[in-house]
């Protein structure tokens, strides 16, 4: 009976075992050394297709040590550390450790990384992106202290954006299933993706990665967001065919003509409300923060001056069309939304490369100016009233 008793308590260690040995293989790690980051919380966080998910924290101490075990994904997953605002991605597709080495001041720039090769093309990538921000912003006050042509402005970003896709497509045609790959695809400049679905060139990026992942990852969030992205490119770019406008019967229009849906889901076109009218056609975002100061500034223009000729186009760009719907309700100007979002081959004709954007078109239809300075808008419309 004794012997019975102890065969049966050794099987049971043994199950238990294998148990916690099963638990401790579906799980993958984070580990690594922070410096110079004591007493400071640093988040491990779940970077989905449409949110962000906070996973675990921890308080460093001055060591810097710290370590996550969390369960494997059930297909490559992209994560993040977050440290002060400061971000550090990486990605993982299995039961790997991922090792990472920073300092809590350089924290997102100057970090090494181990135990993954796609997480280290991930920092290469996201370095690249870092680079074209830095450049963006020397590039913006230059055009702002008119320091340069808005010719050599519009060159300028295309060849930022052009620096960062060099290093981008290396891992998005050579690797199209991979994590960076995925990554790389989806990163932005101000506000905007590098990669545009509506481009014929970058549609096959797109295309590319969303072939692959719906080989390898089927039916997972990412290769369904992927492939619905890709079809839409497909349709689009299809029907971009090339115009033959030697025997046209050409007009010369002054801009860009808009036709987008109001809150009730009626066409609005921007030349229907422009004839004769003074119109500031506005690319914004409801969803950011200063949008309802700049509302308000608007709103304080509009009742000055409407009735003397002003009208306002507002364009939204934000992917929630139902929190769009709720806060532009209530606006007495023409509010329309692109369905197309940050996509929005409106905002590209335009050269919306940063928002809010705003330019002013004269009673003659003409297409005045690009507002750079909100300070003298008002000054601006006066004039042309």
């Amino acid at each position: 009976m004794k012997q019975k008793a102890l065969l049966l308590f050794a099987i049971c260690g043994v199950m238990i075992s294998i148990a916690t040995s099963c638990s401790k293989n579906n799980d993958f790690t984070v580990t690594g050394t922070v410096s110079g980051a004591d007493g400071q919380m640093m988040y491990l966080e779940n970077v989905g297709v449409s949110s962000v998910e906070t996973l675990d924290s921890v308080r460093l101490s001055a060591n810097g040590k710290f370590k996550f075990a969390k369960p494997r994904p059930d297909s490559p997953e992209f994560y993040r550390l977050r440290l002060n605002n400061q971000l550090i991605h990486f990605a993982v597709d299995s039961t790997e450790t991922v090792s990472l080495v920073a300092d809590a001041g350089t924290f997102a720039i100057s970090y090494s990384v181990d135990g993954s090769e796609n997480s280290k093309a991930i920092k290469r990538v996201t370095l690249a992106q870092l680079d074209a921000n830095q450049a963006m912003t020397k590039l913006r006050k230059e055009h702002e202290g008119k320091q340069i042509t808005d010719e050599e402005y519009t060159n300028g970003i295309n060849e930022i954006a052009q620096a960062y896709k060099e290093v981008a497509l290396e891992y998005i045609y050579s690797a199209p299933m991979s994590t960076a790959a995925y990554f790389a695809l989806f990163q932005q400049i101000d506000g905007m993706l590098f990669f545009n679905i509506y481009d014929r060139t970058d549609s096959k990026a797109f295309g590319a990665v969303a072939t692959s992942y719906d080989h390898y990852y089927p039916n997972t969030a990412r290769a369904k967001h992927l492939h619905n992205l890709a079809l839409q490119s497909l349709k689009v770019t299809r029907a971009q065919r090339e115009i033959n406008l030697d025997h046209a019967n050409v007009q010369i229009v002054n801009y860009l003509d808009i036709t987008l849906p109001d809150v009730k889901g009626t066409v609005v076109k921007l030349s229907d409300i422009a004839e004769g009218k003074v119109v500031l056609v506005n690319f914004t975002a409801y969803q950011t923060e200063w949008s309802p100061a700049l509302n308000l500034e608007l709103g304080e223009l509009y009742t000055q001056y409407h009735s003397r000729g002003l009208e306002i186009y507002q364009v939204s760009l934000d992917a929630d069309r139902h929190m769009w719907q709720n806060a532009a309700v209530n606006l007495p100007w023409y509010t329309v939304i692109d369905p197309e979002s940050v996509y929005s081959q409106i905002a590209g004709l335009y050269n919306v490369r940063q928002l809010p954007a705003l330019f002013l078109l004269d009673r003659k239809g003409d297409l005045n100016k690009r507002v750079e300075d909100l300070e003298k808008l008002e000054a601006d419309i006066k004039a042309l009233l």
